[in-house]
């Protein structure tokens, strides 16, 4: 087999980060994205982008910290580049702060942001209702640009994306070689995984170009993001939501806790309603399967479930699951796998 077909399922930035790494990574191969939605119509669209990782229960916290340290990494050495603004990546500085002393007082990525201390008194003063708080300099990925400047790359390394609707993964077969499986909520229908589940999140863009420093208050549910455009205020998180419409007395509720925070967000104006839905399960699933059908047989690569949390982790995630496509184009090439012994 000369060359391997890998289709990758997904185009939000899972999927097309994955599409990437793939293309870079592993040789002689070609690389195709298949998806029924792009930017500007996916779920990373609305993410407000800033890198904040979450902790996910069941994986071990050296994985997810690796999985940080490698985006954050990558985002990084993109930010410090010509690319910066074309990617929309930019280094933001800030406080997050809690109404009462947290369990961890210095959480397990603070050494992989820029900076991170404890917040002193006179920062405090600015947020009277809250006793202690956390300040940093991490970065923020924005959608929008981020995930045109991933497709360009992956069509620059001689890529393919198409349009179309997947129903069920073997109709990828025999066409393709590997299937990896970025579909996020479609993976309740493509993998029959119902553990996925969304969490509804609303946010508002404003504009407030005085706003110049991130807040988030430490149960993640109110923040404050700049951007390189608008300002992201948040947010919500309903589990099971599917609905994609804005809700008018969520918005109002967003923007006068935003406003709590930080009072001359009165000012801001063209308030825009933002929706998505995200891809919440157990633990994110980065897993090889061999699909069989008679005397069929379809690899595959699963690797969605990140929640809210996918930007936080995508580049390090992305790079694991090239490691497992690698295993299974390895696997498709015994003869070439036998002459390295």
């Amino acid at each position: 087999m000369e060359t391997v077909r890998i289709a990758v399922v997904g185009a939000g930035v899972v999927g097309l980060s994955t599409a990437l790494c793939i293309s870079r990574m592993v040789p002689r191969c070609s690389v195709t994205v298949i998806s029924d939605k792009f930017t500007p119509h996916t779920t990373s669209d609305v993410a407000a982008g800033m890198l904040i990782p979450h902790a996910y229960s069941d994986i071990p916290m050296p994985r997810q910290k690796q999985w940080f340290r490698e985006t954050f990494d990558h985002l990084f050495a993109i930010a410090s580049s010509a690319e910066a603004g074309d990617a929309g990546v930019h280094l933001v500085s800030g406080w997050q702060i809690f109404q009462s002393i947290p369990a961890e007082e210095v959480p397990f990525w603070a050494d992989v942001v820029l900076g991170f201390r404890k917040m002193s008194e006179a920062e405090l003063k600015k947020f009277p209702q809250h006793v202690f708080g956390q300040a940093f300099t991490t970065l923020k990925c924005e959608g929008p640009s981020y995930l045109p400047w991933l497709e360009k790359r992956i069509r620059e390394s001689g890529g393919l994306v198409l349009t179309r609707q997947i129903e069920d993964l073997w109709e990828l077969h025999p066409a393709f070689d590997v299937v990896v499986n970025c579909a996020g909520l479609g993976s309740r229908q493509l993998a029959g995984d119902w553990q996925v589940v969304p969490i509804r999140g609303q946010v508002l863009q404003v504009q407030a170009p005085w706003v110049k420093h991130f807040v988030r208050d430490g149960n993640g549910l109110t923040y404050i993001y700049p951007g390189t455009s608008t300002v992201t205020l948040g947010g919500s998180r309903q589990k099971g939501d599917w609905n994609l419409c804005p809700d008018a007395e969520m918005s109002r509720a967003i923007f006068s806790r935003c406003c709590a925070l930080e009072p001359s967000l009165h000012a801001a104006r063209d308030i825009r309603e933002k929706v998505g839905l995200r891809p919440c399960r157990p633990g994110v699933r980065l897993q090889r399967e061999l699909l069989i059908r008679g005397d069929q047989r379809l690899p595959v690569v699963h690797h969605y479930g990140h929640g809210g949390g996918g930007i936080s982790v995508h580049w390090g995630c992305a790079l694991e699951a090239t490691r497992l496509v690698e295993e299974c184009v390895q696997a498709l090439r015994p003869s070439a796998s036998k002459s390295k012994l």
